[in-house]
C-alpha cells in the first residue's frame, strides 16, 4: 500500500471510529435510562467498543451498524484466538452486550427488525459453538504447558 493509499485507509478508520464513539456515548446513555448498574454500562461499552473499534476495522472497514452479522466471526474465532481475558462468563457477557447494543441501534433506527431478529437467531444457534471453542482453546494451551 503506498503512503497516499495508507493516508487514506487511517483517515477513513479515524472517520469510522469517531462514528462509532458517537453511538457508543447514545448507547450509554440509553443503558442509564434502563436504570443498569454502572459497572454493567462500563462493561458493555467496553465489549462494543472493542468489537467496534477493533475487530470491525481490522481488516475491512465495517460500521458498527453493519456488523451485526460479524459477531460470529468474531466470537467464535477472533475473540478467543487474541485475547486473553476470552473465558466462557466473558463470552456470555459480550452475547448480552451485542443483544442490547443492536437492540438500541434498532430502537433509534440504525438496524432492522430483520438484522435485529438475524443476529439473535445466530446467537441461539451458535453460544454452545462459541463457550466450546473458548473452553477447548484454554484447555489445549494448558495441554501445551
Amino acid at each position: 500500500m503506498e503512503d497516499k493509499e495508507y493516508k487514506e485507509w487511517e483517515n477513513q478508520i479515524e472517520k469510522v471510529k469517531k462514528h462509532n464513539n458517537k453511538l457508543l456515548i447514545e448507547f450509554e446513555k440509553w443503558l442509564k435510562k434502563k436504570s443498569l448498574k454502572i459497572n454493567t454500562i462500563k462493561d458493555h461499552i467496553v465489549n462494543i467498543e472493542f468489537y467496534a473499534n477493533d475487530f470491525l476495522l481490522l481488516y475491512e472497514i465495517i460500521q458498527i451498524e453493519r456488523g451485526a452479522l460479524e459477531i460470529g466471526n468474531f466470537l467464535g474465532d477472533y475473540f478467543t484466538r487474541k485475547t486473553s481475558w476470552a473465558i466462557k462468563y466473558i463470552i456470555k457477557e459480550n452475547i448480552a452486550s451485542f443483544k442490547k447494543f443492536y437492540t438500541f441501534l434498532n430502537e433509534i433506527g440504525k438496524v432492522s427488525t430483520n438484522e435485529l431478529k438475524e443476529m439473535k437467531e445466530l446467537i441461539k444457534e451458535e453460544k454452545t459453538n462459541w463457550i466450546e471453542e473458548v473452553q477447548n482453546y484454554w484447555h489445549n494451551i494448558e495441554g501445551d504447558w
